[in-house]
């Protein structure tokens, strides 16, 4: 995929549309859902999943604005990988700030959703990375989280992040990280964003008095994953 200045090509609208419109569980048989919807993924283990409750809100408005996409509905459902719908979601986001666990059953459901074409977009809050490392191993056993280089598609697909994700949030003085997990095909199914609080800056501009540069790093970074997750 070719890096661009402008924010979106001409033809880039009309195949993500009918990609959102075309869910992974129309493919397997299972009933359409109208539009599109984002799944927050609910986890056990302690940790907040529900932390940022506006980022999800807030990046599907920016889809509809900064896109000029259209779609009849975007909006956040929240569902654990057991959930029935799973398959109705293309991509499935997490985050929070404290430990994870995913049951044997949940951790083969995540890895048969993700290899059927699934994506999950892991963006640590502060303080779920050793968890997170932990459980998407015991998910995908036979495959490493490897860091991502900066020349990767996910951070040139509308707009361009030639230093990978931003970094919203200090917290310790290291560098913002994306790491993935890859199919046999070479498709990043799985990336996580490391030391950038990615959602942090997607919420409401009175939650963490983020300045709007920033606020807009983060609402690009969010619509380059799904922009990647959508089309590869």
């Amino acid at each position: 995929m070719q890096q661009c200045e402008e924010p979106m090509t001409r033809w880039r609208p009309v195949l993500i549309l009918i990609l959102l419109l075309i869910p992974l569980g129309e493919l397997y048989g299972q009933p359409p859902t109208p539009g599109m919807a984002i799944g927050r993924l609910k986890y056990g283990g302690g940790g907040d999943w529900y932390s940022n409750p506006t980022s999800l809100p807030n990046l599907a408005r920016a889809l509809q604005n900064e896109t000029s996409l259209w779609v009849t509905r975007i909006e956040e459902t929240r569902l654990s990988p057991m959930d029935e719908n799973l398959y109705n979601h293309p991509l499935v986001y997490m985050n929070g700030h404290g430990k994870i666990r995913f049951t044997e059953a949940e951790a083969r459901r995540l890895r048969t959703y993700l290899l059927a074409g699934g994506f999950l977009f892991a963006d640590d809050n502060y303080g779920m990375d050793e968890s997170f490392r932990q459980e998407i191993h015991r998910v995908f056993p036979d495959r490493e989280l490897l860091e991502l280089p900066y020349e990767h598609p996910i951070y040139h697909g509308i707009y361009d992040f030639p230093n990978g994700p931003p970094k919203i949030h200090e917290h310790d003085a290291k560098p913002a990280q994306g790491f993935g997990i890859f199919d046999d095909n070479g498709r990043l199914m799985v990336f996580y964003t490391y030391q950038a609080d990615i959602g942090d800056g997607l919420e409401d501009p009175d939650v963490h008095s983020d300045p709007p540069q920033l606020r807009e790093q983060a609402q690009r970074m969010a619509i380059n994953v799904i922009f990647y997750a959508l089309t590869s």
